[in-house]
């Protein structure tokens, strides 16, 4: 026991290092920690510096908003801030997405795969015109129409039907309808082309909700889905386009859409066939129908007598119709509508006396009629609107055969007009304006009156000493 002892105490023995002589012997590979941290000052001076917790300004302040109220607060944004905003992180993407309500498709896998409903998941209005066109996306040939714009490649002819043959496949169509209808159930508007009958079923079985519908390139057939969308108030009918496509709609599909959708409020047919039998069930049957648009038509004789039927229309335009109605029949057959208030006549040909005559007198009680850069509209074509004694407001715009003598026989029998808007007829001039007429625009509410450019430049130098051949400004010394 005593020679353990000695040798435990003996000074040779070796003691095992301790941590802090590993501490002290060993510093230089710690240095550059040492170095590196951040040095607190100790000093009561600067109290800020002493706290541990990190700058609040490093934080997403935004993460402590919940989902609802942060859509909130960027649904009062303005709209052109938003889609910068969806670019701030993935968070403010998604919901960015959620807030929109109407788009445009132009590629058509975007909505075949499913990505269209997990980015956008509250769409209501969706536009698939674009995205049913099969157009090379690198041509620089662009073809532009006021339905549709679209690229096309260098070989093509000229009398082919451009869409007619660029349309994805009916099938293809119908698939995607039935894609659109279970991912957007709130689908309130929907643009397509080239769909079909089972297509539409798909869509108004599925989307209760729809209530505005505009088909390009239907017929008869296709319009039977539709009559199933009960909800039905705004509809729109693409049948025929001159160098596009071609298609046909006759008094069958009328008929389907009278008894179909009879909550109908706006209709509008575009390159449509059909005629007085047509016209006639749409005005039986729809009795909410307040506007009718007809666009170039390809209707029978006769079907002016068909609007009588419409007895609560109240709005009635005639856009880019080479002609009215060639054989309109006997007045006491025409008839006329009781609640129509405005007549508009936009890029009509208006050279068939017997069309004309039998248009005003069908329209007798409107209270604006509306005519712009519509052709043959001269003095004796004007002289029928006379009829209308109900008449507020006469706007004409490049109606260049209209006379001033003309148009003053005509308002001059107007005992309620309170506006006339007069632009771009050459023919109308100021020199011609009687001492009646004169009276007339003094009482008048509105007078815009532009009838040539000379008149809009007199107009515009009124109290300026300009326009004098130079006696203000040339004086002889």
């Amino acid at each position: 026991m005593s020679a353990l002892s000695e040798n435990a105490d003996s000074p040779l023995k070796k003691k095992p290092p301790s941590w802090s002589d590993i501490w002290l012997r060993n510093t230089k590979p710690l240095k550059h920690v040492v170095f590196t941290m951040p040095l607190q000052s100790l000093s009561p001076k600067d109290p800020k510096s002493q706290s541990i917790i990190p700058t609040f300004a490093n934080i997403d302040r935004t993460l402590l908003l919940s989902d609802e109220l942060l859509l909130q607060i960027l649904s009062k944004l303005p709209h052109l801030q938003r889609n910068p905003n969806s670019l701030v992180c993935k968070r403010w993407l998604n919901l960015q997405g959620r807030l929109i309500r109407s788009l445009k498709i132009l590629d058509w896998d975007f909505l075949e795969s499913g990505r269209l409903f997990t980015r956008f998941p509250n769409l209501t209005h969706v536009d698939l015109l674009n995205g049913c066109l099969l157009s090379p996306r690198d041509s620089g040939i662009l073809l532009t129409h006021r339905l549709v714009s679209m690229q096309m490649g260098s070989g093509f002819c000229s009398n082919r039907k451009f869409l007619e043959e660029d349309l994805l496949p009916v099938e293809a169509v119908d698939k995607g309808l039935q894609a659109l209808a279970n991912g957007c159930p709130n689908l309130r508007r929907l643009v397509v082309i080239n769909a079909s009958e089972l297509g539409l079923l798909t869509v108004a079985e599925e989307c209760l909700t729809v209530q505005e519908l505009e088909l390009h390139k239907c017929n008869d057939n296709v319009l039977r889905g539709i009559a199933a969308c009960e909800n039905l108030q705004i509809v729109k009918l693409v049948a025929n386009v001159d160098g596009l496509y071609s298609s046909s709609v006759t008094d069958i599909g009328l008929t389907i859409v009278a008894q179909g959708c009879k909550r109908l409020v706006r209709l509008e047919l575009s390159g449509c066939e059909g005629s007085f039998d047509g016209i006639k069930a749409i005005g039986q049957c729809c009795l909410m129908l307040e506007e009718l648009t007809i666009c170039d038509h390809k209707m029978d004789d006769g079907w002016l007598a068909g609007l009588s039927y419409c007895e609560n229309l109240k709005t009635l335009k005639l856009l880019s119709c080479k002609r009215i109605d060639r054989s309109p029949g006997r007045d006491e057959y025409l008839g006329f509508c009781p609640a129509l208030e405005r007549l508009h006549l936009q890029k009509c040909q208006l050279r068939s006396k017997k069309s004309v005559r039998a248009l005003f007198r069908v329209c007798e009680a409107v209270r604006e009629i509306v005519i712009q850069d519509c052709w043959g509209l001269n003095n004796d074509m004007f002289r029928f609107a006379s009829v209308c004694r109900r008449v507020k407001l006469l706007s004409l715009e490049g109606c260049l055969l209209l006379t001033t003598e003309g148009l003053e026989a005509v308002i001059l029998s107007w005992q309620d007009l309170e506006n006339l808007i007069v632009v771009s007829c050459k023919n109308i001039n100021e020199s011609d304006i009687s001492p009646a007429l004169a009276t007339l625009f003094s009482i008048l509410k509105e007078l815009r009156w532009r009838p040539d450019a000379k008149s809009l430049l007199a107009s515009s130098l009124v109290g300026t000493g300009m326009g004098k051949k130079g006696g203000r400004f040339f004086k002889r010394t």
